[in-house]
């Protein structure tokens, strides 16, 4: 089974950031995402007005850098949850949770001197270079030790960074 959703449009307003009453930060947003026709005779396009959560670092990292109006990249799944409100009627609320956030303008307005454009997130880990990953690991933890892994000719991946002896007949592609 697959749930996965990626969509680019506008933030409706200034995403609110709360933390649940175990400190854990989450934070609600809406995309206008454009419609990919126009309506009716007027030539004018529609939008959906989806919501969105995040939450954890990517939570405090959305509530930090994004604005009404920035044109915004979300990648996550839907969800669909209901509750009983105060008048007993069952409501049914449709949404993304978003595990990568990519920041598509920079920030126009002055007040930081920090350019986030381009810019990817997603909950989880730092592991540099601008994005935090959930789904990324920092390379490290589980290579071996020692002088072997330099001599170590099964793994051509082994010292990240440096040229690899491959020939062309063992791509893929």
């Amino acid at each position: 089974m697959l749930n996965r959703v990626i969509l680019i449009g506008r933030l409706t307003r200034d995403p609110e950031l709360r933390y649940t009453p175990a400190g854990v930060a989450v934070t609600q947003f809406t995309l206008a995402v454009d419609r990919p026709f126009t309506s009716g005779g007027q030539g004018e396009r529609e939008a959906d007005f989806i919501p969105v959560v995040t939450w954890r670092q990517l939570a405090e990292t959305c509530a930090n850098y994004l604005r009404k109006g920035r044109l915004t990249a979300v990648e996550g799944r839907i969800q669909v949850r209901n509750y009983e409100n105060n008048e007993g009627k069952r409501v049914y609320v449709t949404e993304v949770i978003a595990d990568n956030v990519r920041f598509l303008e920079s920030n126009k307005e002055g007040g930081g001197s920090r350019e986030e454009g381009g810019s990817s997130y997603s909950g989880g880990t730092s592991s540099g270079g601008g994005s935090y990953g959930g789904n990324a690991t920092q390379s490290g933890g589980n290579r071996p030790s020692g002088n072997n892994s330099r001599n170590d000719s099964r793994d051509p991946f082994q010292d990240d960074g440096r040229p690899i002896d491959i020939s062309e007949d063992d791509l893929p592609f």
